[in-house]
């Protein structure tokens, strides 16, 4: 066990920035700014010894290897969120804003959504009959509820409109 150590402590500091990004990027996509907050925080490992922050120059340096080797790509990373997101239950507006938050532009999110193959209608209407079971509730109180209960989970009024106006009594 310390000979892992010493070898640890001996690497450079942007090869251990590298190797973190490496594990990082093995568990899941990345975007460019999520990545870059993760690199610039301290590592969760190293809690004995007090680590200094990253240099900014060694983060750089490891996202454009990073993005030259198509390891780090923003549009993938869209693509997959939007998809898993999406079977959850999460509509297209709240994917948006999440995608954003997460550092990727209005346009590579809205490319991201209009790319998926998801109809977001019977998204809807299976989660709203998920929540409140079938028949959906016919009374103004409880449709406002299911409408409130989508338009939390992200999804345009059309949509939920269309949950309603496609219904079959």
């Amino acid at each position: 066990m310390s000979a892992s150590t010493s070898t640890s402590s001996g690497r450079s500091p942007y090869v251990r920035l590298l190797d973190r990004a490496m594990r990082l990027l093995g568990m899941r996509d990345h975007s460019e700014q999520e990545l870059r907050r993760k690199l610039a925080a301290p590592s969760p490992v190293r809690r004995g010894n007090a680590e200094e922050p990253a240099d900014p120059q060694d983060i750089e340096r490891v996202v454009t290897l990073c993005l030259e080797n198509h390891w780090l790509d923003d549009a993938r990373f869209a693509q997959r969120y939007v998809e898993s997101r999406a079977r959850k239950g999460y509509g297209p507006q709240r994917i948006a804003q999440e995608l954003h938050q997460k550092g990727i532009t209005r346009d590579g999110a809205s490319q991201a959504l209009a790319e998926c193959e998801v109809d977001w209608e019977s998204l809807a209407r299976e989660q709203a009959q998920r929540r409140f079971g079938e028949p959906l509730p016919k009374s103004y109180p409880e449709k406002a509820k299911v409408q409130r209960f989508l338009l939390q989970r992200g999804f345009y009024m059309e949509d939920i409109q269309a949950v309603y106006r496609n219904f079959s009594d």
